[in-house]
């Protein structure tokens, strides 16, 4: 297979005010290592070539002692700041990815991502230039109206909770999101990669499984079940 290479834009910018704590949300303690350290870890041992990290205002150096230089880090090539907004952030990761043919976007705050994931993913890429990992849902979901009330309910074998990492070709991606950005506007809604590639571009992107350990620790009850996937692992 020809060699390509390969770069990974994992976020750790939020503000986390969900979590109820003092401590960045990237940058607390789960299993006794950061939040953060896990998925780096992950991407570390993979296929991937280099690494970008985007962190919240003032934190690069934080980031950088505290996390990078502390675990032996080795292919985090940058460290930025983020924005406003997630699509604000992964802007700024993609202005920082040099000489790449795919790049995956990751959650920081999902530490539950493996080599294994991350190689499917670098995979499907391959073939379909763009791909996210997610699960079929499990609870059947509503929608409502403003005042709370059920209005539909849609059929639950067509609807996937979306997970990262996010795969594209890196021309693809970088083109759709600066057409983003050149409606120069707050774009509303604007809750993941594949929304905006699909949007602007008009490309499908493939869904492929990921894992339903693989949570987006948003809540103190997510850092419980996190810990318990760790103990799972041997972590």
């Amino acid at each position: 297979m020809e060699q390509t290479r390969s770069a990974a834009i994992v976020l750790a910018a939020g503000q986390g005010r969900r979590m109820h704590s003092e401590v960045q949300k990237q940058y607390m303690s789960l299993g006794g290592k950061p939040l953060l350290y896990y998925a780096l870890k992950a991407f570390e041992e993979s296929r991937i070539d280099d690494v970008v990290v985007v962190v919240g205002a003032g934190e690069i150096e934080y980031c950088r002692e505290h996390i990078i230089e502390k675990f032996g880090f080795s292919k985090i090539r940058a460290v930025v700041e983020g924005g406003k907004e997630r699509y604000h952030s992964v802007y700024q990761g993609l202005l920082a990815v040099e000489d790449c043919e795919y790049v995956l976007i990751h959650d920081g705050a999902r530490p539950l991502v493996d080599e294994i994931m991350i190689s499917q993913t670098l995979d499907a890429v391959r073939t379909y230039h763009g791909c996210v990992v997610g699960m079929p849902v499990k609870d059947t979901i509503k929608t409502v109206d403003e005042n709370g009330y059920s209005e539909t309910t849609p059929d639950r074998s067509k609807l996937w909770a979306v997970q990262t990492p996010q795969a594209f070709s890196f021309g693809l991606v970088r083109g759709a999101y600066e057409k983003l950005f050149e409606k120069d506007e707050y774009q509303a809604g604007v809750t993941d990669d594949a929304m905006v590639v699909e949007q602007m571009t008009g490309h499908k992107v493939k869904l492929i499984e990921g894992s339903y350990e693989n949570i987006k620790v948003t809540t103190p009850e997510d850092v419980l079940i996190a810990e318990a996937f760790l103990r799972k692992r041997g972590i």
